[in-house]
């Protein structure tokens, strides 16, 4: 067999060795232990969307989410098969979304299994209810949350979320977890003109939240206005150490390439799904296509799940593209101190 390297930067060896070198089955066992090699240092973010149920129907919701959504197909016990091999390929953190992930019976259960196997963990929620029980599932070290949040004013918040009570609920809780010292984000989402997104901002502030950033509307599930889904709405770095998983166990290069799956982890392992040649057409596919698009910004950010608060990717009541590396003044040494974001 030829040499492996044990250099995860080391590029996979694509020459075809001749006869005398070896044989082709070693050959291309050596190409999937290099392959494996570079998958496990590439990974490190995965989105798991674990129900399409939310109590409220966001105008812009890229997952279409809402009262009538469901679990899906995938069983608990899929979910814990996952988040095992999530943390075997070497992913530093992974997201709970939906939907909204606090609807999930299972997601106290699922949170401690991901704490379990060494991953950081995220729970993206709109806080609109959040019961004593879960507050302190998300007190615990290496969690954090996200929310989404629309303006300073009740009419024009429920306006986008459509329902009543929502800001007020949200806003309670984000108090709450400030005040418990959880490491918190907020998306903004400036979805038209007159929004009051700026003060919104300057009311989280006043909140004593560290952390947020705003994005433009994706058109994508209820955000499609006047464009139908493609890559012009995705920022390039899809694919790119991360990965989504949906509620009937298909993988996308991110949640909001929705229409690209590349494999299922009901019927493949997740090893063979990031290796395999559905994601690296998707990844290549994302990369020209974004190139391509005229009114793409070739300045703006990627999505990168690890270090970048300020580029937020959050066109619902949403998960973040962007979770930030380090706690944003808000790890206290009274709370959850939880260094290593």
């Amino acid at each position: 067999m030829l040499p492996v390297s044990t250099d995860s930067s080391t590029p996979v060896n694509s020459r075809i060795p001749t006869a005398g070198e070896c044989d082709f089955g070693a050959w291309m066992l050596n190409w999937l232990v290099q392959a494996w090699e570079r998958s496990m240092s590439g990974l490190s973010f995965v989105w798991l969307e674990i129900t399409g149920k939310c109590q409220l129907e966001c105008v812009h919701c890229y997952a279409d989410s809402g009262p009538q959504g469901a679990h899906g197909t995938m069983a608990t016990e899929d979910w814990v098969a996952v988040i095992g091999q999530v943390a075997a390929l070497g992913a530093r953190m992974v997201q709970f979304i939906g939907g909204e992930p606090t609807l999930h019976g299972a997601l106290p259960d699922l949170v401690g299994h991901a704490l379990g196997r060494g991953l950081e963990v995220e729970v993206f929620s709109n806080l609109v209810h959040v019961s004593e029980p879960l507050w302190e599932v998300f007190s615990q070290p290496r969690m954090r949350l996200a929310t989404s949040y629309y303006a300073d004013q009740a009419d024009q918040h429920e306006s986008i979320t459509k329902r009543r009570g929502s800001y007020t609920r949200t806003k309670t809780n984000i108090i709450e977890a400030v005040r418990r010292s959880i490491p918190l984000r907020v998306g903004l989402i400036d979805l038209a003109d007159g929004q009051r997104v700026e003060h919104a901002r300057a009311e989280l502030a006043a909140l004593g939240v560290t952390e947020f950033g705003v994005d433009r509307l994706r058109q994508v599930g209820r955000g499609v206005r006047d464009l139908q889904p493609d890559v012009a709405q995705l920022c390039g770095h899809c694919a790119r150490g991360k990965i989504a998983i949906a509620t009937n166990g298909d993988v996308w290069p991110c949640v909001f390439s929705r229409w690209m799956p590349v494999g299922n982890v009901r019927h493949q392992s997740l090893a063979e799904i990031v290796i395999g040649p559905a994601m690296s057409d998707a990844e290549q596919q994302i990369s020209a296509g974004v190139k391509r698009n005229p009114g793409s910004d070739p300045a703006r950010p990627g999505c990168d799940p690890l270090c970048c608060p300020s580029t937020m990717c959050d066109p619902q009541c949403s998960p973040s593209c962007s979770p930030s590396c380090r706690p944003a003044n808000n790890c206290r040494p009274t709370g959850n101190c939880a260094p290593n974001y």
